[in-house]
This record gives structure tokens, sequence and C-alpha cells, in this order.
């Protein structure tokens, strides 16, 4: 079994900064891609950012310029740098990383005030 858990959410203002880590521990055979999505009340899960197990990333248009996702492979860990943090950007972040499965934390919840 393999364990996610994400940390580093709270409450910013608008304009703010988060850094946002996530480590996996367990049985992790070898992970492939690590991911970040979020999902504000009432709206669906997004797929916010994604960092393949070489390097490449992706990101949603919302966050281009903002949000920078990055991995340390020695440490089974992604992390997520969010600048100029918006109203919008308010949601519940959610880790997910790509094993033998998919495996998903329990996510942390992040709250920008204007």
């Amino acid at each position: 079994q393999v364990h996610v858990e994400e940390s580093g959410g709270g409450l910013v203002q608008a304009g703010g900064s988060l850094r946002l880590s996530c480590a996996a521990s367990g049985s992790i055979v070898s992970i492939n891609a690590m991911a970040w999505y979020r999902q504000a009340p009432g709206k669906q899960r997004e797929l916010v950012a994604i960092v393949a197990s070489g390097g490449q990333t992706n990101y949603v248009d919302s966050v281009k310029g903002r949000f920078t996702i990055s991995r340390d492979n020695a440490k089974n860990t992604v992390y997520l740098q969010m600048n100029s943090l918006k109203p919008e950007d308010t949601a519940v972040y959610y880790c997910k990383i790509w094993d033998s499965r998919p495996y998903w934390g329990q996510g942390t919840q992040v709250t920008v005030s204007s």
C-alpha cells in the first residue's frame, strides 16, 4: 500500500504565495507522473499541474505563469509553488501519483482572501 499526504495549505491574502508539498511513502514500486488537482465548492475536480517522470510539466491555463510544479524523486515528493494567488484559486488541493496504480491524497485546503 502507498500512502500519499499533502501539506502546506492555509489562508493567504490575494497576491500572496503558498508552497504545497506531497510525499508518497510505503510500498512504492516506481512513481511515474505526479500531479496536483483542485476542487472548489460546487465545482468539479480539475487538473492544475502535472509533472512526468522525465520532468516534463503541463499546467491548466488559469495558473500558467503563477504556479510551478516540481518533484524530488529521491524523496518521492512533489511540490506546487503558488504565487500571485487569487481568490478564485480557493479550493481543496489534492495530490495524485501514478505508481503501480493511481493514488490520491486526502487534500489540503487553500483559501485566498480578497
